[in-house]
């Protein structure tokens, strides 16, 4: 990773990134697919999952997309042993309708400041062609716990 990333860790790596867990990105099979300097990228599938009841991809499920990008876009940028971030606010514009294949997100920052972070997340379809578009304002709050 370039001297030039907004990454709290300057060595990011794509084999650093997992969805793990019980979540709604693994129920999802969301996956990553690039981390760059200052954008991050994942992907999920358009499936019986993801459809809502026309054969569409729900927006709903777009969102989930869209903020988890986000939302982990935010936490790699922070000291995970001093901050922790949680989703504040989501909008999002449906553009175009997808009925298969996989969906990828890409965040990029807007605002980085000290209690929020506001980042711009475009969805593509397969061919490439701008499916959402969303907008995401994280909190950034003082981790009390040890989290």
């Amino acid at each position: 990773m370039a001297s030039n990333s907004i990454w709290f860790n300057k060595d990011l790596q794509l084999a650093d990134l997992h969805i793990t867990g019980n979540t709604l990105g693994t129920h999802l099979d969301m996956q990553w697919e690039e981390v760059g300097p200052d954008y991050l990228k994942m992907s999920m599938p358009v499936d019986e999952r993801t459809k809502q009841p026309y054969g569409l991809l729900h927006g709903g499920a777009s969102c989930a997309l869209a903020e988890t990008v986000g939302s982990v876009a935010s936490y790699l940028v922070l000291d995970p042993s001093k901050y922790i971030c949680v989703g504040l606010e989501i909008n999002a514009n449906h553009l175009r309708s997808v009925r298969e294949g996989r969906v990828v997100a890409t965040a990029t920052k807007v605002h980085l400041g000290a209690t929020t972070h506001v980042w711009d997340i475009k969805i593509h379809d397969a061919q490439g062609k701008l499916a959402c578009i969303s907008r995401l304002t994280v909190a950034i709050l003082a981790n009390k716990r040890g989290i």
